[in-house]
């Protein structure tokens, strides 16, 4: 407890630094799309409370920078203010009401995009700099009684495939596993030069992540380590974007296999990170790297910053695709009710939108209360997690 509560601050500073990101961008999404489609937009904020700095664009629009720095937002100017000359005084565009209803989908989903294309544009700068290393992965040690082992994968076989996909590198298999709890998965492995198709069924248990976070996890029981380096495969800026476009697809495909997993209650529903948890995996990132007395100050701080785009690209990948839920607090909800004005030419009943909203206000309560709670357990701060 006492170690959680003298990294107040640094904890602090990476959940405002890393959802602070995520957020603005999503609602830079919004605002891009209805500024071209020509909505009244009354302001863009970047963060919540009393401005500290504010300027009105030639549009009318303020673009605020407030005192408490927890995301942002972007305020369309309601259809009610348009008659209101004081309200709208200076403010171009139309209401956002008025819009057709592809239109609207099309704000609406601007949002989800804009954090794909942050997490696109970082996974690229990372091809980029470093480009992709390929190795034989080697499994150097089997848990007793673990899947591994149960399905008769030995220390020195080298993994080929698993379901099909090529594995280069310890964190493509690793990240399948993660994915894949009570699910047979075909491992393709070159053992003394045989070539063995074995079937493992990775199973979940409470054990340290690689940040020392205890949590529920899927794996197979197996540790691995590259025993040859095959070589490493250079990218242009275009290949990088098309090299961290596939990325970020691949995060999404894992993403939507976690939730189905959670939703058929093959996967712990803790496996998701809230706030809480993203500022505590940063926390710990950089408490890693600073603990390396080897590393100058600079070699830390590229460490560092490569650490944290690379935990700020899986969190807007995860913000985006869960505001693409059905919701009706969320984007995909309100992607629902357009696509519902579209099909039928008029809005959706307020009695059933307003249903909607109350019932989905209360799961999203349910869910981040679920998912803060298991966010706070492996922190530390009741004596799990450590780090």
């Amino acid at each position: 407890m006492d170690q959680i509560l003298s990294q107040g601050p640094l904890f602090l500073f990476c959940l405002i630094f890393m959802m602070g990101i995520v957020v603005v961008i999503h609602e830079f999404g919004h605002y891009l799309a209805a500024r071209l489609y020509g909505v009244a937009i009354e302001s863009f904020s970047v963060g919540f409370g009393k401005p500290l700095f504010e300027r009105r664009d030639r549009r009318g629009t303020r673009w605020r920078v407030n005192w408490i720095p927890l995301g942002g937002f972007v305020s369309f100017l309601p259809a009610s203010a348009k008659a209101d000359d004081e309200t709208a005084q200076g403010i171009a565009g139309i209401s956002f009401d008025e819009l057709k209803p592809i239109p609207k989908i099309v704000v609406s989903l601007a949002g989800p995009f804009a954090n794909f294309v942050l997490a696109t544009l970082i996974f690229a700068l990372a091809y980029g700099v470093f480009g992709s290393p390929k190795f034989e992965v080697q499994i150097t040690h089997i848990g007793e009684g673990m899947p591994a082992e149960e399905a008769g994968l030995l220390p020195g076989d080298i993994i080929r495939e698993i379901n099909g996909r090529p594995i280069l590198t310890g964190a493509d298999a690793t990240m399948m596993v993660l994915v894949s709890p009570n699910k047979a998965m075909r491992f393709n492995v070159d053992r003394n030069g045989q070539e063995l198709n074995l079937d493992v069924i990775p199973r979940e248990i409470v054990r340290p992540n690689e940040f020392g976070q205890v949590v529920p996890q899927s794996t197979a029981g197996f540790s691995l380590v590259h025993s040859k380096f095959i070589e490493r495969v250079t990218y242009g800026p275009i290949g990088s974007l098309v090299e961290g476009t596939a990325q970020t697809g691949r995060t999404i495909d894992q993403t939507v296999k976690m939730l189905s997993r959670i939703a058929t209650g093959n996967m712990s529903v803790h496996a998701m990170s809230g706030p809480v948890g993203v500022g505590d995996i940063s926390r710990r990132a950089v408490n890693r790297v600073m603990e390396q007395t080897q590393l100058t100050s600079w070699q830390k701080t590229e460490q560092l910053f490569w650490m944290l785009m690379s935990v700020c690209a899986a969190v807007s990948v995860g913000v985006g695709f869960f505001n693409l839920l059905p919701l009706p607090v969320l984007d995909g909800g309100r992607v629902v009710f357009h696509a519902y004005e579209a099909f039928t030419g008029s809005k959706m009943p307020s009695q059933v939108e307003a249903f909607a909203l109350r019932a989905s206000v209360f799961l999203l309560l349910l869910m981040v209360v679920v998912i803060t709670w298991g966010d706070v357990i492996e922190t530390g701060v009741f004596g799990r997690g450590g780090g």
